[in-house]
């Protein structure tokens, strides 16, 4: 039928699209001709009212309006208590740490093994999420990548890997790193969960060099893709690139260095035989760092059903117990370079918006400062950012944040057809903020804003994931809550001080993603480092 219908069928029409690199020239041409004629047509009564109607909107957007006509929540209504999670289970198996929560999954287990990250060299380093996204996609032992899918579909909800590098709660130049493998199953089914995770882990197969090609040009796609819908947070990353290890390694990872990176290795497997040796030498990377990090320390997450561990463990016992092929504790524990440093970044692509981002170096999690910092975010956001940058200069959206991760804080817009101007609307924030007389309402509005975050509710096993992450990370239950109480006292003043203390113009480092034709809108285009994406 294919040949005698569509191969040998000469009744056909071969359509081909061709890109039209000048579509974004004409369309604004056609817009400004149309708005010419218009205009040309209108009478100096149908001007003026346009004139009216336009000063009528800008004085409309700077009233405030009155707060007392709707329901009230104060701060008194916050709940003192915060849940967090506990685990019901910390023991040893098969001589590796193993901790339990008991949730309601609705008869699901969740298995989590996690290895500390080891310090890789800077080649490597650049490779890990290659390896974390071929780990789950590619063969294992003798079964291929196909048929490892079927496996993994009849025994498992899903199964993946991930790296997560933090700063200190107490200092942001100093890291630490994990790499997880997480995969669900439900409770029936956990004993062959148990050999799937197993045989991922130390049997996987980096010989499949078609499939990792098509894995990476997959991600290429994906990672092009992602620029226009989530710009903001790529342009946030650039502009903290220089404000800690961890923030530089992102960029240089999933931000936008990491696209750029990215998009040149899947060119480099375009080339005849050059193209497979880059191929072959990706897999042999990834190989040497599965075995860096299959020689670390590791531990086991689960997380079930009450009373479900004296099911669990026997089976993780059985399939791990005596069977590794790799010796423990062998790695060297991560670090990376302290950095505290500006930067002033313009990247282009195909794009008739703009994402904006500045960022001020600040300080870390258990700095005194810090919960202040994170309050004045949302203060700034809702106070001021909101009605310029949005209602007024017709931006998607914009934001400001404190991310103490870092130590950085953060002014971003989203999908913004103005440039320089939000750049000024950011620095028009601050004074704002120390010139303006400001209600005690909009403080309480922005202290409910970041607890309702801090308490914003998850699954019951993602809670304690959650839970569990954040205390490798030094982010203890006890840790959590003394910072939630810390919010809940934070004082106008408190905002005053640390926003002529640390958000100082001069300090600022910003980062854009915009036009080609659009750079030239900027000032100083000098200071700039102006990237092609």
């Amino acid at each position: 039928l294919v040949k005698e219908l569509l191969l040998d069928n000469y009744h056909r029409v071969r359509l081909s699209l061709v890109p039209d690199m000048k579509l974004s020239q004409r369309k604004q041409l056609a817009e400004a001709t149309r708005l010419a004629g218009i205009k040309a047509s209108l009478s100096d009564s149908q001007k003026q009212a346009i004139i009216d109607q336009t000063a009528a909107l800008a004085e409309r957007q700077v009233q405030e309006d009155s707060a007392e006509i709707l329901p009230k929540v104060g701060i008194a209504d916050i709940p003192v208590s915060m849940k967090i999670p506990r685990p019901v289970k910390t023991s040893k198996i098969t001589g590796q740490p193993l901790t339990y929560y008991a949730q309601g999954t609705n008869g699901l287990v969740y298995q989590q093994v996690i290895y500390d990250l080891p310090q890789l060299d800077q080649g490597l380093q650049s490779l890990v999420p290659y390896y974390t996204s071929c780990l789950t996609e590619l063969g294992c032992g003798e079964l291929d990548y196909l048929k490892v899918q079927e496996w993994q579909s009849s025994v498992s909800g899903g199964i993946h890997a991930h790296s997560q590098i933090r700063g200190a709660v107490d200092d942001e130049q100093t890291v630490t790193g994990y790499f997880t493998l997480s995969a669900k199953a439900l409770t029936r089914n956990h004993a062959g969960l148990c050999e799937l995770v197993y045989k991922t882990l130390q049997t996987p197969r980096f010989d499949e060099l078609d499939r990792i090609q098509d894995i990476v040009a997959q991600k290429r796609a994906h990672a092009e893709q992602s620029v226009t819908g989530s710009g903001h947070m790529l342009a946030m990353a650039a502009a903290c690139s220089g404000m800690s290890p961890v923030a530089a390694l992102n960029h240089r990872l999933s931000g936008l260095a990491g696209i750029k990176s990215l998009k040149a290795l899947d060119e480099s497997f375009k080339g005849g035989a050059q193209g497979k040796q880059a191929i072959q030498t990706l897999a042999d990377q990834l190989a040497q760092i599965h075995q860096q990090i299959a020689a670390s320390p590791k531990q086991f997450l689960l997380i079930g059903e009450p009373g479900a561990d004296e099911i669990f463990l026997p089976d993780i016992a059985r399939v791990w117990g005596g069977k590794e092929r790799h010796s423990a504790d062998r790695s060297v524990a991560l670090a990376l370079p302290s950095m505290r440093e500006q930067v002033h970044q313009v990247w282009t692509t195909s794009t008739q918006v703009n994402f904006c981002a500045k960022a001020y170096p600040t300080v870390p999690t258990e700095h005194p400062d810090a919960v202040a910092l994170t309050v004045l975010g949302e203060y700034l956001k809702n106070g001021y950012l909101h009605r310029t940058i949005r209602e007024q200069g017709g931006a998607y959206g914009s934001s400001a944040n404190q991310d103490s991760a870092i130590a950085a804080f953060r002014f971003s817009s989203y999908r913004d057809p103005r440039l320089q101007e939000t750049l000024d609307d950011m620095d028009a924030a601050l004074e704002w903020l120390m010139n303006e007389k400001h209600q005690a309402r909009l403080l309480e509005e922005a202290i409910l804003g970041v607890v309702s975050a801090i308490d914003k509710p998850g699954s019951p096993a993602g809670e304690a994931k959650q839970a569990f992450h954040n205390a490798l990370f030094g982010r203890t239950p006890e840790q959590r809550v003394a910072f939630r109480q810390r919010i809940l006292e934070v004082k106008l003043d408190d905002l005053l001080r640390v926003g002529s203390t640390y958000l100082i113009p001069e300090k600022a480092s910003v980062a854009i993603i915009t036009g080609t034709d659009q750079v030239s809108k900027l000032k100083d285009q000098d200071r700039y480092q102006v990237s092609r994406l």
